[in-house]
């Protein structure tokens, strides 16, 4: 513990922080959240995988092989929670860990989540004067929010002093629209100061045309701002972002937000 301690880098904390907050990442999101070269990240990935720092799993597919998924392996699992003062987990608990979050029919759905955030944090690094500022997990959000609802993920986006908080609901086309505009109450729920826009992050076109529809139809809660988007486009910094009730597509940082006076609730 002590020899891997020393032998870890800065970067190689960012990475255990990350795996430890939203515990899994393909190989080309850690090279966005960190590295910026494949060759760099597969090169020290493998190594930290050969330490146990590192974990990983991928399923079966043809053509081809799917991505490596990346998760905290027994050393590092071990390394974060020495540093918290937490009773050292057993590498037979770690490795469990992993193969129930490989084996998790909410697996894409996490993925996808991650991901979203993945793409804002690489935009920044190729666009000075923007910034994901925050970036909290389900669990986070839940944490925050009690019952009342249950996001997917709170972030706060920074564009050249423009501030703007949002929560995120990730929607892969699984449930009914019915079920999806139903969370929308929880939201409306929520202190005045965490009124912040919904983004819905849908997978298709059609869905997105069929949510406002749903939403035309049945109208949306007091004080609730909705805006749509589909996983298809560029990335959800640019100007991609229906609110509901509107036609045109504006960016993330033109979405209407509350007052704030910098980074808002500091949770």
């Amino acid at each position: 513990m002590a020899a891997e301690l020393g032998r870890l880098t800065p970067r190689d904390r960012l990475l255990l922080d990350l795996l430890n907050q939203h515990r899994t990442f393909t190989t080309d999101q850690l090279v966005d959240l960190a590295f910026g070269s494949v060759g760099r990240a597969r090169n020290r990935l493998n190594t930290l995988h050969d330490r146990d720092i590192l974990d990983r799993f991928r399923h079966y597919q043809r053509p081809g092989s799917q991505a490596w998924r990346w998760t905290l392996g027994p050393v590092g699992a071990a390394l974060l929670a020495a540093g918290r003062g937490e009773a050292l987990p057993r590498p037979a608990a770690v490795r469990d860990a992993t193969a129930r979050l490989a084996m998790s029919p909410t697996l894409a759905h996490l993925l996808t989540v991650n991901g979203f955030f993945v793409a804002l944090t690489a935009h920044a690094r190729a666009h000075p004067g923007t910034r994901l500022v925050r970036w909290w997990s389900e669990t986070r959000c839940r944490d925050a929010c009690g019952n009342l609802v249950r996001p997917d993920g709170h972030g706060v986006w920074a564009d050249h002093g423009v501030v703007v908080p949002f929560w995120v609901e990730v929607d892969l086309g699984t449930e009914t629209l019915s079920r999806v505009v139903g969370k929308l109450g929880g939201y409306a729920a929520l202190p005045p100061r965490r009124a912040y826009p919904v983004l819905f992050w849908l997978p298709t076109a059609t869905r997105e045309a069929n949510l406002h529809t749903h939403l035309r139809r049945v109208g949306l809660p007091d004080g609730v701002t909705v805006a749509t988007a589909t996983a298809d486009h560029q990335g959800p910094a640019g100007p991609i972002w229906r609110v509901v009730g509107h036609r045109d597509r504006v960016s993330l940082a033109e979405l209407p937000a509350p007052n704030t006076d910098g980074v808002p609730w500091d949770g």
